[in-house]
């Protein structure tokens, strides 16, 4: 198989709705948690979650913006194991109500009730360096 490219990661990624985010704690622990893409996956590098401003996530990040996301895909071709996913790259967390409008889906409001003009409402853009990826057959990587 050829290597994959980001628009084939892309279409890869488009039936994961689940990544775990790990961040780096003060203390250099990585720690990681589940985070829901929301369906903002035309993926071109960039990841978007949303979280709330007193999460230690959102410390962590704001300590030490690199961190690691990695998605499993449900199920593989052919009997195929399914695809594995890792990517490394660096965070930013976002406060600008025009860039909740821009990512949000009703969904959201589950847990955030007041949508974006929730309190303490913080979107976490990831910013891919590299992506990783393995499929039971094949595996490679893709700079962004």
């Amino acid at each position: 198989m050829a290597e994959m490219t980001l628009t084939d990661l892309s279409e890869a990624m488009s039936d994961i709705d689940f990544a775990m985010l790990s961040t780096r704690a003060p203390d250099g622990a990585i720690t990681a948690r589940p985070m829901s893409n929301n369906g903002d996956v035309e993926y071109d590098g960039d990841s978007f979650f949303f979280t709330s401003e007193d999460t230690e996530m959102v410390t962590h990040i704001a300590g030490d913006r690199q961190v690691g996301l990695t998605f499993t895909g449900s199920k593989g071709l052919l009997g195929k194991p399914p695809i594995f996913i890792a990517i490394t790259g660096k965070a930013e967390l976002i406060r600008d109500k025009a860039e909740f409008e821009a990512h949000w889906v009703e969904d959201l409001e589950r847990w955030f009730e007041d949508g974006v003009d929730t309190p303490g409402l913080v979107l976490i853009k990831v910013h891919a360096d590299v992506v990783h990826y393995w499929d039971g057959e094949d595996e490679g990587e893709v700079d962004v």
